[in-house]
């Protein structure tokens, strides 16, 4: 594909990007963003906090903007390189030099409102008045309720060629704050209104981003429906419903070059022609969990275990999916009463459900490559990456019906099944019993090797990276810009 002499530029506002510092999916999408626009005549560059750490992996910087008081301190703009990707820190010490996570650990620091604001300022001043050398966006990107506030200060601030997109990843997590807070945040008193920054006597900064951006994006298209609804809307439904003609759902997609069975350095390699390599992964991961091969499939669940994430019907149905012959290896931590449930299953079926509290990035790919399926039971989603690399790897998904994972997995239906088209198993409605259910299906398919093999190697061919995706942003972008 010919790229244009001159490319368009795209400043993408977020509070976490891989490689350089991650809390979840959101930090996948802005990483890989730059490289998935590239090929379409767009360069991103990406804005986000110089926490701890951060500006010594990017190594090498330069200032490129600054300013001597905001919200309480100096802050200045370092530009640096992460592969081929361009990166704004924000070396702001008075608001992010801090420990634990980038938002607060076990509690949000309670000045989260200033810190994200002075993100969501800083991009707009950029695609105001540019870099010291010049460089201005023709697209400001803002990402989820961190980056709420850019489009709105972009918007106050009179007239400006800059158009801005807003994309929700969770519109569960809203941005709140005081409404005592609006003039220190440098928000016009005449923005407070149920139009625009108020939300419930509050101020909402993901809603003053659905607000005033010039479009608004999701992670899937099915996501993007539900969001119109009471039940999925979380009080924007009203909003998002009023902007339906400037909400988009473009899939997410994976890293297919990090995400590779057949290069992965994390497993033994395998892939669709040699499926039957993939056994070792499995055995390997039987006994880094101390689990025991009962004859039935070995499932994995990684994941943040909350209840949005439908934890409490793993443990609900956990006892008998062991009891039909499964095994289970849980990797993830969250709500306390949720890790005691789990901790209980492990107690009470040693050998037989497995479990690490925590995080590990090459135990994930481990488990991945190991596990027959992964199972993913959550109440919403607005995309998941999690069905996709299980496809990827050939850890067959186990999904509630709902948001990308509707869009990305097609339920073994007996019409799908007769059809050679299914690549996993769907359950709705999202509770302990349709769950169950699915766990029996899982059990039934895995006992036809040959159906299994089937499936699991359909899963493998699915086109889940960025191409597709990447060529919808751009179009959007050229809507806006044209």
């Amino acid at each position: 594909m010919a790229v244009p002499d001159r490319m368009g530029r795209v400043l993408s506002v977020t509070s976490e990007m891989v490689p350089l510092i991650k809390t979840g999916g959101l930090a996948d999408v802005a990483g890989a963003l730059p490289a998935a626009l590239s090929p379409h005549g767009w360069k991103v560059v990406t804005l986000l906090p110089a926490y701890p750490g951060v500006a010594a992996k990017v190594g090498r910087t330069e200032v490129v903007w600054s300013d001597p008081a905001l919200f309480g301190g100096p802050v200045q703009v370092l530009r640096g390189m992460v592969g081929a990707a361009t990166v704004l820190l924000l070396d702001a010490p008075h608001l992010y030099d801090r420990a634990g996570t980038p938002y607060g650990s076990p509690q949000d620091f309670p000045d989260n409102p200033q810190r994200f604001a002075a993100l969501s300022w800083v991009a707009s001043r950029i695609a105001r008045e540019g870099l010291t050398d010049g460089w201005r966006p023709d697209v400001l990107h803002g990402h989820d309720w961190q980056a709420g506030f850019a489009p709105a200060y972009l918007r106050y601030g009179g007239e400006t060629p800059v158009k801005s997109v807003m994309t929700i990843h969770n519109i569960a997590f809203k941005g709140m704050a005081p409404a005592a807070m609006l003039g220190g945040l440098r928000l016009p008193f005449e923005g407070f209104n149920a139009n625009e920054l108020e939300f419930w006597g509050q101020l909402s900064s993901l809603k003053a981003g659905l607000a005033l951006a010039d479009a608004i994006t999701t992670v899937s298209p099915t996501y993007a429906a539900e969001l119109m609804r009471h039940e999925f809307g979380m009080g924007l439904e009203g909003l998002l419903a009023h902007r339906a003609a400037d909400l988009h759902g473009i899939l997410n997609g994976v890293d297919e070059a990090v995400w590779n069975p057949e290069t992965d350095p994390a497993i033994k390699p395998f892939g669709r022609a040699k499926l039957a390599a993939r056994r070792a992964n499995k055995l390997a991961l039987l006994a880094e969990f101390g689990l025991t091969d009962a004859g039935g499939p070995l499932a994995i669940v990684v994941s943040r275990l909350t209840d949005q994430k439908g934890i409490d019907l793993l443990t609900a149905c956990a006892a008998d999916f062991v009891a039909q012959g499964g095994t289970l290896a849980v990797l993830g931590a969250g709500e306390p009463h949720l890790e005691e449930a789990m901790k209980d299953l492990v107690k009470a079926h040693p050998g037989r459900i497995g479990l690490r509290l925590g995080y590990d990035e090459a135990l994930s790919h481990r488990m991945f490559a190991g596990g027959d399926a992964v199972l993913v039971p959550s109440r919403f989603e607005p995309c998941g990456l999690t069905q996709m690399y299980g496809l990827r790897y050939g850890c067959v998904p186990v999904v509630a019906l709902t948001g990308g994972l509707a869009d990305t997995v097609i339920d073994a239906n007996p019409m799908a099944v007769q059809a050679q088209v299914a690549t996993g198993i769907q359950f709705h409605p999202v509770d302990a019993l349709a769950f169950a259910q699915a766990l029996r299906r899982l059990h039934d398919l895995y006992a036809d090797p040959k159906g299994w093999a089937l499936m699991q190697k359909r899963g493998m061919a699915q086109a889940l990276g960025w191409d597709t995706s990447g060529s919808t942003y751009a179009k959007l972008y050229e809507s806006l810009t044209a």
